[in-house]
């Protein structure tokens, strides 16, 4: 039986607007790095400013920023609930707090009030082990604990590489994390940096592809042309590398938060923040159209990497910088 005209029309007008739909929701689909999905790293103790919480809240509000990774310092402790308050009250989001041990004032901190972020974990020098299989067991030891308090607290816990060499190679993070699934612990992840990676930025898109299933954030870098030495912190867009990387991270399919640093204590934060967004905006209309962004970003003051007067807690393997 043949369908009446108009059921015929409806049908083909239906067709249309559904593969239409499909075609606008791939191509308007917001990219991983519009700002709404960037946070801010490491302003609290790097500002030239000195930003208190509130300040610091409207100042990234006035970037379009809507997320935070909140590093701090022994002086802030009895600011946790004005930062959280700050955020929350400006729509700031803190989707990282930087934790270098089990800590009581941050636990309760989360719980006061209700929020998720991820706690980022660095690997400890304390453990000098160098077996592989017996290092692999040590530090699942020590992060067991961690994530068994924020799963508690419905958070996860990002393995994030940083300036401790066994720990920096993401295989090894991997066997971390599956070493503590056959505890059944499931909350943990890879947090990547660009700046701490050491790797040959040809073996980069393997190692992404190998790293994709545990991620959970990732901070960009500008990086250069020689990936496996530290580059420090530099601004994104202003070196050889990181156009390559970023791309391979966009076109992997991932779709997890991504962060900005600016770890410059003689600058003001918003200016570093700003440089940043700017060579990302660079970054992403090359990824669109090669050549299309203008003039390159430049690195217009030498990498600095500042060391705060005071550490983030007395554990005798916290790291002054990140």
């Amino acid at each position: 039986m043949k369908p009446k005209p108009l059921a015929s029309l409806v049908l083909f007008t239906f067709a249309i607007f559904a593969t239409a739909s499909v075609s606008l929701t791939a191509a308007d689909a917001p990219s991983i790095f519009d700002r709404k999905n960037i946070a801010a790293l490491w302003i609290v103790p790097y500002d030239a400013k000195k930003r208190g919480s509130e300040e610091r809240a409207q100042m990234l509000k006035e970037l379009g920023l809507t997320k935070l990774a909140y590093d701090w310092r022994a002086e802030h402790v009895p600011t946790f609930d004005a930062e959280v308050e700050a955020m929350q009250k400006h729509g700031i989001e803190i989707t990282a707090w930087w934790y270098p041990g089990r800590n009581p004032e941050i636990l309760n901190a989360i719980k006061r009030h209700g929020i998720h972020p991820q706690l980022w974990v660095c690997g400890s020098r304390a453990i000098t082990v160098t077996n592989d299989a017996e290092r692999i067991e040590a530090e699942a030891a020590r992060i067991r604990p961690i994530a068994e308090d924020a799963a508690a607290l419905g958070c996860k816990v990002g393995l994030y590489n940083h300036r401790e060499p066994w720990f920096e190679e993401q295989d090894h993070q991997i066997a971390i994390i599956e070493r503590l699934k056959r505890d059944g612990i499931t909350n943990v992840g890879i947090v990547f940096n660009f700046h701490h990676w050491r790797g040959s930025l040809a073996e980069f898109p393997a190692l992404f592809k190998r790293i994709q299933p545990y991620l959970i954030a990732v901070n960009l870098n500008g990086m250069r042309a020689d990936t496996t030495q530290y580059t420090g912190v530099r601004y994104i867009g202003s070196d050889e590398s990181e156009l390559a990387m970023i791309r391979v991270v966009e076109s992997s399919g991932w779709r997890g938060p991504v962060g900005i640093i600016h770890e410059r204590g003689n600058l003001d934060a918003a200016e570093g923040l700003a440089r940043n967004l700017s060579g990302l905006e660079w970054i992403q209309k090359e990824l669109h159209q090669p050549g299309s962004g203008g003039p390159k970003p430049q690195e217009t003051t030498a990498p600095v990497l500042p060391k705060p007067a005071s550490s983030p807690s007395p554990q005798p393997d916290s790291k002054n910088s990140k």
